[in-house]
């Protein structure tokens, strides 16, 4: 049974998660309305990212979830349980990335700029990798929406810290729905609308996914869920962001924002 307190973060946590997947928005608008692109930008962004995310999943999620199951079944199972679901995320998430062809899996972005007669330096048949881009998004987006809905309802502000996670990496899988849909149709709105809309849903995913397990909602199911959080939060970050971050900036800059994003992290948990 949801508890009051559940009850109380459901409007805030649909926020987030709402915000979280607007992200794709940011990345389309990067590229349709400015005229300059910063790699290096990106990297530094994504590299935060990557930091804020393993940060979160091994000092806080993974924790987490191992005194819950701790004090349900003993500290050795409990932990035992704890990595189980930590790398049941990661064989999760990993499936459904082997799933999708790599051409159209927007975890795999590909060449994010654009040269200066107008078309994108990707040379794939431009309408089809824009829109199955949209589509396939909507299924990567569904465990990064519970991921943040789950952990706002439970703790308003470790969710805040997963949703801007989430949602800066959400940013150049906009600019992959975005790229291929302009220079198909010419029409900047149409490729601010589709990479909208593709992010639109993860909130409607995580609703969906959280009224199915709503029943779920007690201490042993919430440490399994954090804890496949945490492993999907990490294969993410070390399989799209870090690499994504190494390809369009320097080393350093990638680095420098991986130990930024486990910084703030690190201090906003001691201040909070």
């Amino acid at each position: 049974m949801i508890n009051k307190k559940m009850d109380s973060n459901l409007i805030y946590a649909f926020i987030l998660t709402l915000l979280a997947g607007l992200s794709t928005s940011i990345g389309s608008g990067i590229v349709l309305f400015s005229k300059k692109f910063s790699s290096k930008f990106l990297a530094a962004s994504l590299g935060f990212s990557a930091g804020v995310m393993i940060f979160i999943s091994l000092v806080e999620l993974l924790n987490d979830s191992r005194t819950r199951l701790g004090e349900i079944y003993g500290e050795n199972s409990g932990f035992l349980y704890a990595l189980i679901a930590f790398f049941g995320g990661m064989a999760l998430i990993a499936i459904i990335d082997n799933l999708v062809p790599s051409y159209e899996n927007p975890h795999e972005v590909g060449d994010l700029s654009i040269n200066e007669n107008g078309a994108a330096k990707d040379g794939s048949p431009l309408m089809r990798v824009g829109i199955m881009s949209a589509l396939v998004i909507a299924i990567h987006n569904f465990p990064e929406g519970m991921a943040t809905f789950v952990s706002a309802i439970n703790d308003p502000g470790l969710g805040l810290s997963i949703a801007v996670a989430i949602g800066i990496h959400n940013i150049p899988e906009g600019i992959a729905v975005a790229v291929p849909i302009y220079y198909a149709t010419k029409s900047k709105a149409k490729a601010f609308t589709n990479a909208t809309l593709s992010g639109l849903a993860e909130p409607v995913g995580a609703v969906i996914g959280y009224f199915l397990l709503s029943f779920l909602f007690h201490d042993n199911f919430m440490g399994i869920i954090f804890a496949a959080i945490a492993g999907i939060m990490v294969y993410i970050s070390l399989d799209e962001l870090l690499p994504t971050a190494e390809k369009y900036g320097e080393h350093h800059i990638a680095i420098l924002g991986v130990v930024a994003g486990m910084f703030v992290m690190g201090i906003s948990l001691v201040l909070i």
